[in-house]
């Protein structure tokens, strides 16, 4: 039985993954930075029928102790860790770089971009002492060099932990033998409250109805990608691999499908 944990997984992508380990038989390691969350995440988990178990632990991935607690918590649960996700993430306000603060910029980057780099880290360095496991980190826009003002830092931060993971990757590969798979998870456009939040829900965003009209034809609920990402984690024997959602060939298909039926996911 395959033990996940998965960082800023009260809501959203990451408790939607979660339920999919879960419903797949996994022990399930909850964490985010609201005690409260968690414990409401942590009753709907059980109401899903598994051999699996759930923990929780309170974590602010901006704290690398935090992290290190994360992992020794899990450790003790469940005798170790095979899949670690750094998932939590934050979107920024919808500005350019020049109308954003410091404050805007620091916790965007230690949320999005350390956040993940720690979670490696620590991750890492455990599994490399246990001799098996596997990182994932997500990926998001900018990892493919798309830009847009708005997005700047969030984009900057995405477009690293691609280099960074990629980087990882390789370092396994050169002085582990591949003993710790590191890969990318590219979910492609979810419809949460991600998108019309940021600075961790504390500030709205107004999308224009053109950003709409893009997000109702190639975005998903989390849950969809969710199930067709959770499966291949678990059967991924590759270090460097790539689970992508939204390829080039499924957007080509919701744009062809969008001619005769339209998504209203704003209203």
């Amino acid at each position: 039985m395959k033990s996940v944990v998965i960082t800023g997984s009260a809501r959203g992508f990451g408790f939607a993954m979660a339920k999919d380990f879960r419903r797949l038989g996994c022990n399930v390691v909850l964490s985010d930075i609201g005690a409260e969350a968690l414990a409401e995440a942590k009753g709907e988990l059980e109401k899903i029928e598994s051999a699996g178990k759930v923990a929780t632990v309170v974590c602010d991935v901006t704290k690398s102790g935090d992290l290190e607690k994360l992992w020794t918590e899990a450790e003790k649960a469940f005798g170790g860790v095979d899949i670690w996700i750094n998932n939590a993430g934050v979107n920024q306000p919808d500005l350019p770089v020049c109308m954003l603060t410091e404050q805007d910029i620091d916790f965007l980057l230690n949320v999005d971009l350390k956040g993940a780099i720690n979670g490696s880290r620590i991750a890492f360095a455990h599994m490399t002492k246990q001799g098996y496991g596997q990182i994932y980190n997500v990926e998001g826009y900018g990892s493919n060099d798309a830009m847009k003002t708005g997005l700047t830092i969030y984009g900057t931060a995405k477009r690293a932990i691609t280099y960074f993971t990629e980087a990882l990757a390789k370092e396994s590969e050169s002085h582990y033998e591949d003993k710790i798979l590191v890969g990318r998870l590219t979910p492609g456009i979810m419809i949460t409250n991600f998108l019309t939040s940021a600075n961790g829900g504390k500030t709205k965003v107004e999308l224009t109805d053109k950003v709409k009209k893009v997000y109702n034809i190639l975005g998903d609920y989390p849950e969809t990608i969710s199930a067709y990402v959770v499966p291949r984690m678990l059967k991924n024997k590759r270090n460097n691999s790539k689970i992508a959602w939204l390829t080039t060939g499924r957007a080509m298909g919701k744009f062809f499908r969008a001619l005769f039926k339209k998504n209203n996911y704003f209203d």
